[in-house]
This record gives structure tokens, C-alpha cells and sequence, in this order.
């Protein structure tokens, strides 16, 4: 019994760690798409001030809770024409699973037309 044990646990703990770890780049998934979303929504309907530095201030509060903002890349374009789409990315590059045996880019984007 002790041996099919042996044999059987090291498999197993690599399943329960990879389950884990696969739900933590979820959940990060999603918080990165969530904070991209709320970024491009206050860029294309920001119509005063500095939108751009608004739009990464959003970003970064938004993902904050989850992700350490220095890791963060954030992706915003240079101007939001109305009428025009446009994409707000934010990125976690290099993101270890399973303790790093494994890296992935993790990315959020979020589109919307400019002035609504």
C-alpha cells in the first residue's frame, strides 16, 4: 500500500499545484482584461486633460489588487480620433506557473470607440 503511495503521490501533487496555478493565470486573465477595459473606457471618453496618463492611472488602480503595478506593461495609443476604435493593452510578461516551470504572457486588451 506505502509503495503504490510513493508511486502515485509525487503525480499527484503536481496535478493539485498545476490546478492552482492554472486558476491564478485565470483569475490574473481576467483582472488584466478587466483593468484594459477600464482603461480604454476613460481614454476614449476622457475629453479633457491628460487622458492618456488618466487611462494608465485607471489601469494600474484597477490591477493593483492582484499584480504589482511595476510588472505591468501598458499599451496606450497616442490619440483617440472620434469615431475611430480604439485599444487599451496591459500586459503581464513572463508569469511563472508551477513555481517556474513554465512562463506565459498573460494580456488584457479592451477596444472601444472614441467618444463613445
Amino acid at each position: 500500500m506505502a509503495v503504490e503511495f510513493a508511486l502515485i503521490a509525487p503525480l499527484l501533487l503536481l496535478l493539485t499545484f498545476g490546478i492552482i496555478g492554472f486558476g491564478y493565470a485565470f483569475h490574473l486573465q481576467s483582472v488584466l482584461d478587466n483593468a484594459a477595459r477600464d482603461a480604454v473606457r476613460v481614454f476614449a471618453l476622457q475629453q479633457e486633460g491628460d487622458a492618456r496618463a488618466t487611462a494608465r492611472q485607471v489601469a494600474t488602480e484597477s490591477a493593483q489588487t492582484s499584480v504589482d503595478a511595476d510588472l505591468l506593461q501598458i499599451a496606450i495609443p497616442a490619440d483617440c480620433a472620434e469615431g475611430d476604435l480604439t485599444t487599451v493593452t496591459v500586459a503581464l510578461p513572463d508569469f511563472q506557473l508551477i513555481g517556474g516551470l513554465w512562463t506565459v504572457d498573460l494580456i488584457g486588451s479592451g477596444t472601444m470607440r472614441c467618444s463613445g
